[in-house]
């Protein structure tokens, strides 16, 4: 694999701009991919900011918000790194609530929020409309892989020994969970955008032609 350095700003310029570019009469769907060290909900902020100033209607989800209720999320124990690959988000409510509705023939009207995982229950939030030609940005954690429509997608990369030293101890046993992400998805060949972000700082971008190489 060969990345090529790229600051931030420019990194920003070039997601954005294949967005606008590729966008259609319809809505585009952006996810926004990374364990939660690299920071992808900073990053989905900051480029759905960057499309506003580009004219386009954006709106902001987190997976965090569809995450399953305590007593299926923790039926296998709270620290069951497989659990959390397959049982801690609702996809199911996902698809239904936001991705369905921006899809071919949809109303355009999606809920931005289903559970809060925190006090454990419905968050009761509004539905809200993304008029045609919009922006739906998603950010998460082991997104790729699931069907989930995404018209365009960003995986924020930290190599192991960077992932181990940012991911809090406390969370040490998800690890497993995400090298099976990473062993299966394959997510640095199967986003659209590729970016190690070993240092937050000093991004590089996965370099095409070395991904069809591989």
């Amino acid at each position: 694999m060969r990345f090529r350095p790229i600051s931030p700003d420019l990194l920003l310029t070039e997601v954005t701009e294949t967005i606008i570019t590729h966008a259609g009469e319809e809505w585009t769907r952006v996810g926004v991919d990374g364990a939660a060290p690299a920071a992808p909900g900073a990053f989905a902020d900051r480029l759905a900011d960057a499309l506003r100033l580009r004219g386009r209607p954006v709106r902001r989800v987190s997976t965090s918000d569809f995450l399953r209720p305590a007593s299926l999320r923790f039926e296998r124990g709270r620290t069951d790194p497989d659990a959390r690959y397959d049982d801690w988000l609702d996809l199911g409510g996902l698809v239904r609530e936001v991705f369905e509705p921006l899809g071919p023939g949809g109303s355009g009207r999606i809920l931005p929020t289903l559970w809060n995982a925190e006090a454990d229950r419905a968050t009761r939030a509004e539905y809200v409309d993304l008029p045609p030609g919009g922006v739906l940005v998603v950010d998460g954690e082991l997104l790729l892989g699931r069907g989930l429509p995404f018209d365009c997608s960003v995986h924020l990369w930290l190599s192991r020994a960077a992932l181990r030293r940012r991911l809090p101890e406390a969370d040490a046993w998800s690890l497993p969970a995400i090298e099976r992400y990473h062993s299966t998805v394959r997510p640095l060949y199967t986003a659209d955008f590729a970016v190690r972000v070993d240092d937050p700082a000093h991004p590089a971008l996965l370099d095409g032609d070395s991904v069809s190489n591989t």
